[in-house]
């Protein structure tokens, strides 16, 4: 008996998916599913004599879903949410919607998946991203300290900021009131 191809169209969130199934066929029949969590989703939804096809778009939520479906057996694409076709006048959005246009678009084959990044390269742009973050953090810190400097009339005559001897002058300076005192040492920490 040949296997009936049911695509899932899935609209991923932190705590729950939305979830439309359509059936094979140019009219094949197009229903919500219901909105549940990822494991029980897949128990579910698995009966004898068809074949699932799980699509759904990449987002902050990671790739721990199409490992998990690919470690069951099933076929699963993740499509860049920027290359998903939209109709001109559809502006309402709703979870819902968005998983039933993604099962209607990956049966008609218009959809097309990205890379998956294994763990590894997961772990490797995490951690890009993660130092990324960190150098704008002490930018704009070192930003906040020199205008809180310059508003209060200190200039450094050293040669280079950032330095070992621009640091101990920070480090020396006395302002006034001691929660003026207080607001450089703030600004600088994350700098140390």
């Amino acid at each position: 008996m040949a296997k009936r191809t049911t695509m899932v169209g899935l609209d991923v969130h932190k705590d729950s998916i939305d979830v439309v199934v359509a059936e094979a066929g140019a009219h094949g029949e197009v229903r919500h599913f219901g909105t549940v969590g990822g494991e029980r989703m897949v128990k579910r939804s698995h009966t004898p004599g068809r074949q699932l096809e799980f699509v759904y778009e990449a987002g902050p939520c990671g790739f721990h879903l199409y490992r998990h479906l690919r470690t069951q057996g099933l076929a699963c694409t993740v499509v860049s949410p920027s290359m998903t076709p939209k109709r001109r006048g559809d502006r309402i959005k709703t979870d819902r919607r968005d998983a039933g246009s993604l099962a209607r678009l990956h049966r008609a084959g218009e959809l097309r998946g990205i890379y998956t990044p294994g763990p590894q390269d997961e772990a490797f742009r995490d951690l890009v991203r993660a130092r990324e973050d960190a150098v704008v953090s002490q930018s704009r810190a070192r930003h906040r300290l020199k205008v809180l400097l310059l508003r209060h009339g200190y200039r450094y005559e050293g040669r280079a900021a950032w330095t070992f001897r621009y640091r101990q002058w920070l480090s020396n300076l006395k302002f006034p009131t001691a929660d003026q005192q207080i607001a450089p040492r703030r600004l600088w920490l994350p700098l140390r």
